[in-house]
């Protein structure tokens, strides 16, 4: 399948908790149809401490969109 949608494009969510929200395209997975867009279906994640993350706890990290969930702006 043929994705229409690029890395950096502009998008606005169509479907989902998300609707309406504009983003950033950061990464495109044409072999699963899916999209991460920038600050949009944030999902909490437990870090264990590490050099980069001294304390560890919980980050917002955000996690792929379907493609036809997403419409280019």
């Amino acid at each position: 399948m043929k994705v229409k949608i690029k890395k950096n494009d502009t998008v606005k969510i169509i479907a989902g908790d998300d609707k309406g929200k504009t983003g950033k395209v950061l990464a495109v997975f044409p072999k699963k149809n899916q999209v991460l867009v920038e600050g949009c279906k944030l999902a909490k994640k437990a870090v264990k401490p590490s050099e980069k993350f001294q304390n560890g706890g919980f980050i917002n990290k955000e996690m792929p969109i379907h493609i036809s969930n997403v419409a280019k702006v």
